[in-house]
């Protein structure tokens, strides 16, 4: 049909059927989980010299706004470590304390010391939406995985036996028994490798690429069809 012109006008479009402005669905199927999705916990492990503590630092000064836990430990500063912020310093009879209380997640005897995740700032994190980023030993890691079967495991590690003696000589606090001690432990630990669900080698002088390999771990994570639901 056309005007007095002959100009045909522009079909009108069918109206939209009306739909929950709020609702973020595709027939049946909700997609809020993947819109947002849940806060992840994550847990550096590895050996001693593997770069745990150098991730987390880098992180933290890219400005990633997750929860870094912050771990109890009766074991000696390290020159430039700030109390509260690196670790949470404290006697053997302190940390007793916090185990005779209940206040810690998970503790184990690390190298002589005792190091523990404080169960509140993990709450108070996964409560508030961030996600939350722990660093702990790989004996430390196999009770996460005890407690929190959805948390996600990342094995970092150097890239030689070598590079790793190289750190740990680096840092100077301690002597040569205690380094091939730390060595030993550190080939045992390797063993446990494949009970991880990611591993990234951290290679010297690759410090960013590192990062950026764990923040692509967390995205995926975040897209899974299934996905993790962590409850305390």
């Amino acid at each position: 049909m056309t005007d007095r012109r002959g100009i045909r006008p522009a079909p009108v479009a069918a109206a939209a059927p009306a739909v929950d402005s709020d609702a973020h669905k595709i027939g049946d199927v909700d997609l809020d989980p993947y819109l947002r999705p849940a806060p992840l916990v994550v847990v550096l492990s590895g050996p001693s010299g593997a770069g745990k503590d150098a991730a987390v630092a880098r992180m933290k000064e890219l400005g990633y706004p997750f929860h870094f836990v912050v771990t109890a430990t009766t074991r000696p500063k390290r020159p430039g470590e700030v109390h509260g912020v690196d670790y949470i310093f404290c006697s053997h009879a302190d940390f007793q304390g916090m185990i005779d209380r209940g206040e810690l997640f998970e503790h184990a005897v690390v190298y002589g010391e005792y190091k523990g995740i404080p169960k509140e700032q993990v709450r108070k994190a996964l409560a508030s939406g961030k996600d939350v980023i722990m660093r702990v030993d790989v004996q430390g890691a196999a009770r996460v995985r005890e407690l929190i079967p959805e948390a996600v495991l990342i094995f970092v590690t150097a890239s030689s036996e070598e590079e790793l003696a190289g750190r740990l000589c680096a840092r100077g606090t301690e002597g040569e028994e205690a380094l091939r001690r730390r060595l030993a432990t550190a080939r045992e630990e390797m063993k446990e490798i494949e009970r991880f669900d990611y591993v990234v080698v951290n290679r010297e002088g690759e410090l960013d690429a590192t990062v950026q390999r764990i923040l692509a771990i967390m995205q995926a994570e975040k897209s899974r069809a299934r996905p993790r639901k962590v409850s305390l």
